[in-house]
C-alpha cells in the first residue's frame, strides 16, 4: 500500500513537472494596433508620428521627371529616437486591404524633405520627413517596426485625393521657375 501512495504521488509530482514546462514563459506576445494618422506610436524606442500623405503622377520636369510604375506615394512622418544610444529606423512598407505590399523606395532624388532611406537617429533625436513609395493609389496601412524588428505597429492611411498634383511643391526657401 505505502508503494502504491509513492508510485501515485511520484506520477503526480511528474504530471505537474510537465504542465508547468508546457505553461507561459511570461513573455506576451505583442499585440499588433492600427493607429489613425496623427497619432504617436511608440514601438520600442522609437516613437513614430504620420502627418500627412500626398500623390503625385511624376517628380521634375522634362526628360529629367521621374514617372512611377503607378504613382508616387508620399508619406510625412517622424521618428524619434528615445534609446540612450544613436539607432538605425527601419524601413517602411504599405499594405493595401487584399494584402498587396510595397516597399518604400530606396531613391528619393527629387523628394523634398526625403527622410532618407538609411536613417540614423540620434539618442533624444528625430528624424523627419517624406517617405517615398511606388504604389496605385488605395487605402493603405503603412507598416512601423521597433528598433530591432519584433514589435510591429499599423498607421492607416485613407484614400485621399485632395493632396494629389503633378508639381512637387518647391523645397523650402526654393523659387519655383516660370
Amino acid at each position: 500500500m505505502r508503494q502504491l501512495r509513492f508510485l501515485f504521488l511520484l506520477a503526480a509530482v511528474a504530471a505537474a513537472c510537465l504542465l508547468s514546462a508546457c505553461g507561459d514563459s511570461g513573455e506576451k506576445p505583442s499585440t499588433v494596433r492600427t493607429f489613425n494618422m496623427g497619432e504617436k506610436v511608440e514601438l520600442g524606442h522609437i516613437n513614430y508620428q504620420v502627418f500627412d500623405t500626398q500623390w503625385l503622377t511624376h517628380i521634375g520636369q522634362g526628360t529629367d521627371a521621374r514617372i512611377p510604375q503607378h504613382r508616387f506615394f508620399l508619406v510625412r512622418l517622424s521618428a524619434f529616437n528615445s534609446y540612450g544610444s544613436d539607432i538605425i529606423v527601419p524601413n517602411f512598407s504599405i499594405e493595401d486591404d487584399s494584402g498587396n505590399t510595397y516597399p518604400e523606395l530606396s531613391s528619393g532624388e527629387g523628394v523634398p524633405q526625403y527622410i532618407g532611406y538609411l536613417r540614423n537617429a540620434k539618442h533624444m533625436d528625430s528624424v523627419q520627413g517624406n517617405a517615398l513609395f511606388d504604389a496605385p493609389p488605395r487605402h493603405y496601412k503603412m507598416k512601423l517596426t521597433d528598433e530591432s524588428g519584433e514589435k510591429v505597429a499599423y498607421v492607416d492611411i485613407p484614400l485621399s485625393f485632395t493632396a494629389e498634383s503633378g508639381e512637387v511643391p518647391a523645397a523650402a526657401g526654393g523659387e519655383k521657375k516660370k
